[in-house]
């Protein structure tokens, strides 16, 4: 068994970076029908190989693409898996004040995981990356029946549907292997709502029991991740709601911890600990393995102001009684453009984030 210091990176990214100003140049007028498919993807290509180098340039081991070919962090993943359909619904995501566009996604047929579009996303990820780790963000097989609607006609039986979801996901997971994939992340916010007395009551009041979704999504994952290669590195982050800079969902992480912690088959988990929203770092107590690391969300992406270096370390020193420090590392708490809006904040200031906690880590783990 690997020891979580053995395949950690101490400075780590969650994976969305702000769209720069020629990507939403660029999708506008592939909208308007001003330029091709072919046209918006090369400068996708030569925005992701910037940006790319940039996180080379501020001292970054893994770099991302930033999920610049997406406008969602979920839906342009999940509606691609065979099965699934988006569409524009009547209302979108309600945040603190703020609301998403209309999409949707609704199971249609059987799912199966077939020549996906982000697999040729991968693979210039992976070219661009050179020496550095391409690491690639998914969303978990949890946001399909989260966030998805699902037709009965097709799937009569909900046993069937969770296990067909997994197998589609396991195919899927060793087809990013096989593109040279060694670093996938599965990006979750439903673990979040079950984190929420609030959220929880309204998963009650839509007829959905929190303990069964628990159950069902932790066996789903883990049979997704089952018999994947030792040498692919897989974690989860687990988000709260990012949009706009704004968020959905409050409650700390002791609802579900000992079930994550100490029964999900990964090799780390991204936290969001920001702010008061999280609560404390108690819930550690339940990471019982050495090889499980745990990257602390200490900087927040949903504003441009530094935190104080000094506030972070001992906070990282807090969060040491409970899991060894080796296991350890830091990061931001979240992507910084989970949709194509984005944060509010400069690209300046993001990069100025990253670099801030490349710094800290440094400092940290000598």
């Amino acid at each position: 068994m690997k020891t979580a210091s053995q395949s950690i990176f101490r400075a780590d990214q969650v994976g969305s970076l702000l769209r720069s100003d020629a990507i939403k140049n660029a999708r506008l007028q592939r909208v308007e029908g001003k330029i091709s498919a072919e046209q918006l993807r090369q400068v996708e290509d030569t925005e992701i190989a910037r940006i790319v180098e940039k996180q080379k340039e501020v001292g970054l081991e893994a770099v991302t693409d930033g999920e610049f070919r997406r406008a969602w962090w979920h839906f342009d993943f999940l509606e691609n898996l065979v099965g699934v359909d988006g569409y524009w619904a009547g209302n979108g995501i309600q945040f603190q004040q703020k609301q998403t566009k209309s999409r949707a996604i609704k199971v249609t047929s059987k799912l199966d995981f077939g020549h996906h579009p982000m697999l040729e996303d991968f693979k210039f990820l992976h070219q661009a990356a050179g020496d550095h780790t391409a690491k690639f963000t998914i969303p978990s097989p949890s946001m399909l029946h989260f966030r998805g609607e699902v037709d009965r006609s097709v799937y009569p039986d909900e046993a069937e549907f969770f296990d067909d979801l997994a197998q589609t996901y396991k195919k899927g997971i060793q087809a990013f292997y096989d593109a040279g994939c060694r670093y996938l992340q599965l990006d979750d916010t439903a673990w979040a709502y079950l984190c929420s007395e609030e959220q929880k009551q309204q998963l009650r009041a839509k007829g959905l029991d929190p303990d069964y979704l628990i159950k069902m999504y932790l066996e789903t994952l883990n049979k997704a991740v089952a018999d994947r290669p030792d040498d692919l590195k897989i974690t989860m982050h687990i988000c709260r709601g990012n949009f706009r800079s704004t968020w959905i969902s409050s409650g700390g992480y002791e609802p579900i911890a000992e079930q994550l912690f100490g029964h999900l088959n990964i090799d780390g988990f991204f936290l969001e600990y920001d702010n008061d929203r999280s609560g404390g770092f108690e819930p550690l107590r339940f990471v019982n393995r050495p090889d499980l690391s745990i990257v602390l969300g200490l900087v927040t992406s949903k504003f441009g102001e530094l935190e104080d270096k000094d506030v972070i370390k001992k906070r990282i020193e807090e969060a040491a009684q409970y899991v060894d420090l080796n296991q350890l590392a830091l990061s931001p708490q979240c992507g910084f453009a989970s949709t194509e809006e984005g944060n509010l904040l400069t690209e300046e200031q993001q990069w100025a984030k990253l670099q801030h906690v490349v710094e800290i880590s440094k400092d940290v783990w000598k």
